[in-house]
């Protein structure tokens, strides 16, 4: 009698974690699949827009091109990050071939890349734009969308030119090679030597110091003048005059919130990676958690947008 209640008690321990994991594994396909699909259609919708009010509105704005742009890098960071996280998560690991492992590593890596400077790119332009006309900084204001598109070219080339190790560090986990590193569950790294992983990191901590440098800079400028600009409004309210928020002033509110956004998951990422590499035993939920920031600014920077700028009703006119 007392061998089969320890032979049910024990079944019953077995079956709870299984049921734990199942139902974990669940959420992560959930929250993946959501993530992905979401901010995909997010990323179109506000590059959509933008690119309606770029051909079709009287003034081009260098800032929607800039948007544009953003959007584009985060479509390429969901499909080429959050397509195969989904994939596995749903159970599929063979899916990619040795090439496939290095397209989809390489874009992801250089899309993220992009994104940063991208976005630093957009803070320092938003703050030349709203600055007063008699300051020195109105002459860096780009004249015409060559400008941007130069810029969008060249953080191309630099992050490509940073991630290049991935060409040859990435290999598929379907291939039997010694001296491997576990790497997205799809793919694996090669180790590398010492001297190449330090020069990479080198390049990467020197571009993210460049470019949130000027972004925080830049916001701290626009903050200063958005100030400024509450202080005239409430000096005009108290005087009983109407006075209207010009549209530059609500973009440069727009892009405050979008540089938030930016800065939380930036450095939630850089807590959880830090983390977990001092960290000896493997916390399997502190990686997915880490795994989900890694998407998070591709996925709601297009909901700071569509709820600020009010784009959803313009493009459904559209």
């Amino acid at each position: 009698m007392l061998s089969g209640k320890k032979f049910f008690v024990s079944c019953i321990q077995d079956f709870l974690p299984r049921k734990e994991d199942m139902l974990l594994k669940f959420i992560k396909q959930i929250v993946f699949l959501f993530m992905t699909v979401f901010g995909t259609l997010g990323n179109i919708s506000v590059s959509v827009n933008y690119m309606f009010s770029w051909f079709e509105g009287p003034d081009k704005k260098p800032v929607h091109l800039i948007l544009i742009h953003l959007a584009f890098t985060n479509i390429i960071i969901l499909l080429a990050k959050g397509l195969p996280k989904t994939m596995v998560a749903f159970g599929l690991r063979n899916f990619l071939d040795d090439i496939g492992c290095k397209v989809f590593i390489y874009l992801s890596r250089v899309a993220r890349g992009v994104s940063i400077c991208t976005s630093g790119l957009l803070t320092v332009v938003q703050a030349i734009i709203i600055s007063p006309r008699a300051s020195g900084w109105r002459r860096l204001r780009p004249k015409s969308a060559w400008h941007i598109l130069l810029f969008s070219l060249f953080f191309w080339i630099l992050n490509a030119l940073i991630s290049m190790n991935l060409i040859h560090s990435i290999t598929s986990i379907s291939l039997n090679i010694s001296g491997l590193q576990n790497g997205h569950k799809y793919c694996y790294f090669i180790l590398e030597s010492q001297k190449t992983k330090w020069i990479v990191l080198s390049l990467m901590v020197l571009r993210d110091a460049v470019f949130q440098g000027a972004m925080g800079g830049a916001s701290g400028y626009m903050v200063l003048l958005l100030h400024k600009h509450h202080q005239h409004v409430l000096h005009l309210q108290n005087s009983k005059l109407l006075y209207r928020t010009p549209p530059e002033l609500r973009a440069a509110q727009s892009v405050l919130l979008l540089m938030l956004c930016f800065v939380f998951f930036y450095w939630a990422d850089c807590a959880f990676s830090l983390f977990l590499s001092l960290s000896l035993a493997k916390n399997s939920l502190m990686i997915n958690i880490q795994e989900f920031i890694t998407l998070g600014y591709a996925t709601f920077s297009p909901v700071v947008l569509i709820h600020r700028d009010k784009l959803l009703p313009e493009c459904w006119h559209v």
